[in-house]
């Protein structure tokens, strides 16, 4: 639990919705001006443009334009591991720090990133629908589905959560491996150098990637392909790591057999043509989304606030 150290003469911005528990706790340490994630930076009142700080989910994130609107701006706290919505180059050179919230949700993420899979491969979500419709109960048969056991399980990123999750998948996977940028520090899986190669040789492809410029498009038309059509892909990364235009495509000419998604391109519109697919799992972007880690998320950006407004090391710095 953070702590409780108050700093009443120092305004923040909360920009765009947070989250109940921190935004209270905002309200007893600081002086807070809420500010809509569509508000014109240009046309912020004049109090908010005093803030100091500024708060704001990763998906909303701090785009040059309002880093630019609060002159005394030192620190951008989110309330996410992600941070591919912060203009990082912009807040290093303007002198501005930034810290994210990583560890706390990789245990959820992970979770929810096997149930995709799980849900995915044994139609669970098609099947709810499907006994809710009456369908069952008029004698309609459910389609068999495939197995989980024995499926080579490529992960794409194995960070913090891309660890977790194979962890989790080491005892029903008939191979785990993965592909990153370059071979990861003490891993005890293979490491796919091509990523061609990595899709060719996965049976299931989970996205745990860190999002940002350099990862869009990672997935695309070519490696959905190579998956081939008995292939599964789950991304709980950031929608925009996959080429949402073919992922469509891709499932729709059953060119591979199914997805589960946690993250969208343009969150919170998915593509309407995602809506209809019995053999794609949507969710809402739920990684992080339980009580727990909520809170301990909430915790750790006002710990790092506390320790900025202290002059203190902050505890999970990105820039």
């Amino acid at each position: 639990m953070a702590g409780m150290t108050g700093h009443p003469s120092i305004p923040i911005v909360a920009y765009g919705a947070l989250y109940p528990y921190l935004d209270e706790a905002l309200a007893r340490r600081f002086v807070v001006h809420a500010v809509a994630a569509d508000a014109d930076p240009d046309a912020l009142p004049p109090e908010a443009r005093e803030a100091r700080a500024l708060v704001s989910f990763g998906s909303v994130g701090a785009s040059a334009a309002i880093m630019d609107a609060l002159p005394k701006l030192e620190m951008i706290g989110l309330f996410s591991v992600g941070y591919d919505k912060v203009d990082v180059d912009h807040a290093r050179a303007k002198g501005i720090r930034v810290t994210n919230t990583p560890d706390v949700l990789t245990d959820d993420v992970a979770d929810l990133a096997v149930g995709l899979l799980y849900a995915t491969v044994r139609n669970i979500a098609a099947n709810d629908r499907m006994v809710r419709a009456g369908d069952w109960a008029r004698g309609v048969k459910p389609a068999l589905s495939g197995r989980v056991t024995g499926r080579r399980i490529g992960i794409l990123g194995l960070g913090r959560i891309g660890r977790a999750i194979a962890r989790r998948l080491e005892p029903v996977a008939g191979e785990i491996f993965y592909h990153n940028r370059r071979p990861a520090a003490d891993a005890a899986y293979r490491h796919v150098a091509d990523p061609l190669d990595f899709a060719r040789e996965s049976d299931v492809i989970i996205v745990a990637t860190s999002g940002g410029p350099e990862a869009r498009g990672l997935v695309d038309a070519a490696m959905l392909d190579a998956l081939g059509p008995e292939g599964v892909i789950v991304n709980i990364s950031r929608g925009s790591v996959i080429d949402e235009d073919a992922l469509v495509a891709a499932l729709a000419e059953k060119r591979i057999a199914g997805a589960g998604l946690d993250v969208f391109a343009n969150e919170p519109h998915v593509p309407q043509a995602l809506l209809g697919m019995d053999h794609v799992v949507l969710q809402p972007h739920q990684g992080s989304a339980t009580v727990e880690t909520r809170r301990a998320m909430a915790d750790l950006v006002l710990a790092n606030l506390d320790a900025w407004a202290a002059g203190e090391p902050l505890l999970t710095p990105v820039v």
